[in-house]
């Protein structure tokens, strides 16, 4: 785990910290500004910048979603975006897996081979089913930056059905919603066995998949002061294990315990009395 990581409580202190270490950095390029993406309205978890002297936490902002990447584990650490109907269209699946141009071009870039023969899913973060708009944006979701070695029933059952709850979530308009997911530690089970990296170590396979969904009334502003205390939060880890039940809630957990095993500070622009309330819950609600 990076040094960055490891000094996360108060709130918003791994932030200030990482923003402050990317201004001292002279001789990289300048950090992008975090504020700018719709998707990292309600934080940056890592406090990313686009500074390659962090090459544990390197932001990238996409048009489609922003993310934090590990070179060295050739996956990212967590992926952030925002869902609403005007990202759903009918633009078709372009399963168009390819290395991420955006990335320093030094680092070693993942391919779609990297996972051949491994028994795991180039798992998205993103799903290619958020982004259906145009075929440009559906494409953006299949960068190898958003991809994540998964135990296959893992990715195409157990989270499958928790990337449709969430689509439903919108119907008529409803609902918008506010996404990050991401995974931690090292070693799953696949259909072909335990494994602990890909690639000749360049892809590190990890122990856990975590997800958070803040569900808001549709509204014209990307505004974290929305979030209230009654606002609906869940949040889900889940083994990468080949052997799961189906059911995506039987993994429900609390915003709290996803921070304290990854480090992060998740929805660290929501106030910090509305977010001591909705971390510490573990959501009952319909599914």
């Amino acid at each position: 785990m990076s040094f960055l990581f490891s000094f996360r409580r108060g709130k918003g202190l791994g932030l200030m910290l990482a923003v402050l270490a990317g201004a001292w950095s002279c001789s990289s390029p300048d950090p992008a500004p975090a504020n700018e993406s719709e998707h990292l309205t309600l934080g940056n978890p890592s406090g990313a910048t686009a500074d390659v002297k962090m090459p544990s936490n390197y932001l990238l902002l996409k048009p489609q979603f922003a993310l934090s990447y590990h070179r060295s584990q050739g996956k990212p650490n967590w992926v952030s975006w925002h869902l609403t109907t005007r990202w759903l269209g009918s633009a078709a699946r372009q399963d168009n897996f390819r290395p991420d141009s955006q990335l320093p071009p030094t680092w070693y870039r993942v391919t779609s081979a990297s996972y051949a023969g491994s028994g795991f899913d180039r798992g998205h973060n993103c799903p290619s089913a958020d982004r259906t708009s145009t075929a440009a944006d559906n494409s953006a979701t299949f960068l190898m930056t958003n991809m994540m070695p998964q135990a296959p029933r893992n990715n195409q059952r157990t989270w499958a059905g928790l990337e449709e709850f969430c689509r439903r979530q919108l119907q008529n308009g409803a609902n918008e919603l506010y996404v990050v997911c991401g995974s931690y530690g090292r070693g799953g089970t696949g259909s072909e066995g335990y494994k602990t990296t890909l690639d000749q170590g360049h892809v590190t396979v990890p122990a856990r998949v975590w997800k958070v969904v803040v569900i808001l009334p549709e509204g014209d502003d990307d505004d974290a002061a929305r979030v209230t205390a009654s606002t609906r939060v869940i949040a889900i880890d889940i083994p990468n294990d080949n052997n799961l039940t189906d059911s995506w809630e039987d993994y429900r957990t609390s915003v709290d315990a996803i921070e304290a095993a990854t480090g992060y500070d998740l929805l660290s622009a929501v106030a910090p009395a509305v977010q001591q309330q909705l971390e510490r819950r573990i959501d009952q609600g319909p599914i």
